[in-house]
């Protein structure tokens, strides 16, 4: 798949190339960015605490701002976000003592993280 192009034109072709590159590969990681964002909120949904349900139930994952070259995705909890740090990280019982962190959000985002990087990886080879 060659093309015979004179040295007038080949600065050109280079730039329509790069191009196109550049737009393969901005779809390509806007695709891996909203995979990671769905895996984080999957994720959370596995490991957070299940006292009646409504929490753990309350984690959703949208595209925040996206244009023709950047995207931005949060995964957040809609009803119960006043509580998410208190279980992540503990706190302080109202007559003394402490209540233990769970770790759930943390470890979500961390795996996230390590997935959007191999699949950037992926599909910028």
């Amino acid at each position: 798949m060659s093309t015979t192009v004179s040295v007038d034109e080949m600065a050109d072709v280079i730039a329509e190339n790069l191009r196109e590159y550049n737009e393969l590969a901005v779809d390509e990681l806007k695709k891996a960015v909203k995979a990671a964002g769905q895996t984080a909120k999957k994720d959370i949904n596995q490991s957070a605490p299940v006292r009646t349900g409504v929490y753990k139930k309350s984690w959703r994952s949208k595209v925040t701002s996206e244009d023709s070259e950047s995207i931005s995705v949060t995964v957040y909890s809609p009803s119960r976000y006043m509580i998410a740090h208190l279980l992540e990280n503990g706190h302080a019982k109202r007559g003394g003592g402490r209540v233990r962190a769970i770790p759930h959000i943390k470890p979500a985002e961390e795996h996230a993280i390590d997935q959007l990087t191999h699949d950037i990886e992926n599909a910028l080879k």
